[in-house]
């Protein structure tokens, strides 16, 4: 199954998550300090935490949201459909 492989993914994020934010500053005041924080954890998760990838044999570090608009720079767009 394909979801087997998203659920794993998805735990070892929520993991991650609990280990670098939740537990090292609480206790939380309040529901709203949480959901804040997640906002900002989430901001620094894509834009400015550096994730390894392994490309051609090389390790290369970058931010999820620079490796996604390199990969959307590369690829063309689809061609409008047109009405007949």
């Amino acid at each position: 199954m394909i979801y087997r492989g998203v659920n794993a993914m998805i735990e070892s994020f929520n993991g991650l998550y609990k280990w670098e934010l939740i537990y090292p500053q609480g206790p939380w005041a309040g529901l709203e300090d949480v959901e804040f924080a997640t906002l900002e954890y989430v901001d620094w998760f894509n834009h400015r935490r550096r994730h390894g990838e392994i490309l051609d044999g090389r390790r290369r570090f970058t931010t999820p949201a620079a490796h996604e608009a390199e990969f959307y720079s590369q690829t063309a767009p689809a061609t409008p459909a047109a009405a007949q």
